[in-house]
């Protein structure tokens, strides 16, 4: 491209050989320009090419051939360069968040790979942090005072530079309870210090893997191998001797205490036989006749599925009823541990009761016969009423009965028309009695069918509760389910083994208890495999799914100025999209550039307060650290709800505000930019 840009122009390769010549190693010779002069006769000669080809052999850098490009006023041929050192700075270690105990010195750590000479500089926030120009940044806890702060660190070529992601430290104040009893409700969560490392060995050789971390209260571990639980495994440490083939695989560990959870990254173990093994494994035999026989035990009936499929609906913003704070992050939990089990996932926060019933009816289109389909998770008010639980959508009045809410069983119903293989609801939310409502709803009479199982968050007529414990909690229910949802188990028992853990939380005792009711005869687990049926049907219902989880495509927009802006898209739920803008590239007299996102429908929930913020913790999400560490840094970013309400396609306006050097006004521009219906809006709910 350099060469494009540089054989022909008045301001060409010869005006790039003088000024580099400026330093006596780099100056050419009249018969070395001579020699590139003539490069034009040849079919695909280039001056150019010859010319940065002898600046390589004398070890000349980016940084001064851009510097030598700078000083010619070759903005276009500064702009190819510029990119390719962008691209050649490579962030190898990523600063990550955590959570550091008062007292302590706490690090982050960014490290690159590039073209010599790379500089460093963090921030805290907007502000830059003064001295802090090497790959680890020291942080004095004393200064935070308790406050969460996001530091990102940027890396310079000369003028090019990247950032990295952003990382998010808060400082947690020791505390030790007085009794058992004394549950901290203030917990910041848990941070893996050390990750477990792939490794490969010979037979015979000793397995470690270790993964530490820091918590409040301390944290607890489960090593976890091809995501089955490792038996005797619960150490920071994991330590097999003699190892064999059979313990090759995928290796990963979760940490958890009272109130949080986090995962390890998954390593890869590799066992090949070892060089001193001399001799085979010995097959057990028996003699019969003179004649050897391998014994083999016939292997027991694992029961399958022919796909496993989850709704997951957490109803918090209510317009008449009291604000929850936990479904968020109970939803996004589940969800995130149940595709790691091979579910299809849709997630939806904030419906209505309309929302609710389409959202519903798309589940149903996923079913097929042998489907573990009824994983239908409800987090949000509710109630019970002559045995038949309702869900209440964000919009039920003050006063609601039956028909404003969503009845469980004439879900259930319907997802026994579809010939389900497993129907499972988990139900967390009140169950008290609706005094507004004495109507006896007519459900049908459902089928026998011994493969339906409830699992109540509380018991008939008590209520269901979530703790206070910061940005990041989970409701009582799911703060014990996720510590056994992976598990191998029969669902039934999965369930009796939380019921039996939330027993032991002394702050709910006597106020909310698991209830479990089932008539599950087979041994179903979520970990079952699944065994696809014809093609046809596992393409359609594949087809059906992917509809609402499609994101648009990033996308890059040139303005008339010689702007370029990047758009791109993350998705926090099925009907919650994270939009950022990034300027890539600008001419070089403009200045104080950004992209803004404006004109958004109407009909979506975004809170304009909230948009084109400048850190991922501005837009109003408690799940920023999560969906931040698929965006690049250096955005405006905002967050878009309600996607379900789409109805039609998402268009909105991409404004541009630059000002050029010694200039004080702002120049504006705009650019419309349609990207169809995102994610859930697919399925036109309205």
């Amino acid at each position: 491209r350099l060469c494009e840009l540089l054989d022909n122009a008045g301001r060409g390769w010869r005006k790039l050989a003088e000024l580099a010549g400026a330093e006596k190693r780099f100056k050419c010779s009249a018969e070395e320009l001579e020699m590139c002069s003539l490069k034009v006769l040849e079919p695909r000669g280039s001056p150019t090419q010859c010319l940065l080809q002898l600046l390589a052999e004398r070890d000349c850098t980016l940084r001064y051939l851009l510097g030598c490009l700078e000083r010619m006023g070759h903005e276009q041929a500064c702009r190819v360069l510029s990119s390719a050192v962008q691209d050649m700075i490579c962030i190898t270690v990523q600063p990550e968040s955590q959570v550091v105990a008062e007292g302590t010195q706490g690090s982050l750590t960014c490290c690159a790979t590039g073209p010599p000479g790379l500089t460093y500089q963090w921030f805290c926030g907007r502000q830059e942090v003064p001295g802090a120009t090497s790959p680890e940044l020291l942080i004095d806890t004393a200064s935070l005072a308790g406050q969460p702060r996001w530091y990102i660190c940027r890396v310079n070529c000369g003028a090019t530079f990247t950032f990295s992601r952003w990382a998010h430290v808060q400082v947690e104040k020791s505390s030790s309870p007085s009794s058992a009893s004394g549950y901290c409700l203030t917990m910041a969560g848990l941070q893996i210090l050390r990750q477990p490392r792939p490794c490969r060995l010979a037979e015979g050789d000793t397995l470690t893997l270790e993964c530490r971390a820091i918590g409040n209260p301390p944290p607890q571990y489960q090593w976890f191998r091809n995501r089955r639980p490792v038996e005797g495994a619960q150490a920071p440490q994991l330590q097999v001797k003699l190892v064999t083939t059979a313990e090759r695989g995928s290796y990963s560990c979760r940490v958890f205490n009272l109130f949080h959870e986090v995962w390890s990254q998954e390593v890869d173990v590799e066992i090949g036989e070892g060089p001193r093994q001399t001799s085979m494994t010995p097959h057990l035999l028996c003699s019969q006749a003179g004649a050897s026989h391998s014994v083999t035990t016939p292997p027991s009936p694992v029961p399958a599925a022919t796909d496993k499929v989850a709704l997951l609906i957490g109803n918090m913003h209510y317009l008449h009823h009291k604000q929850l704070q936990a479904p968020i992050v109970d939803v996004h939990a589940l969800g995130a541990l149940l595709r790691q089990l091979d579910f299809k996932v849709v997630s939806l926060l904030d419906l209505r009761k309309a929302e609710m019933q389409m959202a519903v009816d798309e589940f149903l289109l996923l079913l097929d016969k042998g489907v573990y389909a009824g994983l239908l998770y409800y987090a949000g008010h509710g109630y019970e009423n002559f045995g038949n639980s309702f869900m209440v959508p964000i919009d039920a009045p003050s006063a609601y009965t039956s028909e404003h809410c969503l009845c469980v069983q004439r879900v259930l119903r319907e997802m026994q028309q579809r010939r389900t293989g497993l129907n499972i609801f988990l139900l967390d939310m009140c169950r008290k009695r609706n005094l507004n409502d004495d109507i006896i709803p007519q459900v049908g009479a459902l089928e026998v069918t011994a493969n339906i199982v409830f699992g109540y968050a509380t018991c008939a007529d008590a209520e269901a509760y979530e703790l206070s414990q910061g940005e990041l909690s989970n409701g009582i229910f799911v703060t014990f389910l996720k510590r056994w949802l992976m598990e191998d188990e029969k669902i039934t028992v999965l369930l009796d083994k939380v019921a039996e853990d939330m027993g032991t939380l002394e702050i709910t005792r006597g106020r909310q208890a698991l209830e479990l009711r089932s008539n599950l005869s087979e041994r179903r687990a979520l970990t079952d495999p699944i065994c696809p049926p014809g093609q046809d049907e596992s393409s359609a219902r594949n087809l059906q799914w992917a509809k609402a989880h499609v994101l648009p495509e990033s996308r890059h927009l040139r303005f008339d100025c010689g702007v370029s802006v990047q758009l791109g898209f993350a998705a926090e739920f099925s009907n919650i999209m994270i939009i950022y803008t990034r300027v890539v590239a600008a001419p070089k007299d403009i200045t104080n550039c950004e992209a803004r996102l404006t004109d958004i429908p109407e009909e979506l929930d975004v809170d304009l307060k909230c948009t084109n913020k400048e850190s991922p913790e501005e837009v109003g999400s408690p799940l920023a650290p999560v969906w931040s560490l698929g965006c690049p840094s250096c955005c405006l970013y905002s967050r878009i709800c309600g996607l379900q309400k789409l109805r039609q396609e998402l268009a909105f306006t991409i404004c541009l505000q630059y000002r050029y050097q010694g200039m004080d006004d702002f120049v504006e521009e705009r650019q419309r930019v349609n990207v169809g219906r995102p994610l859930i809006a697919k399925l036109n709910l309205q």
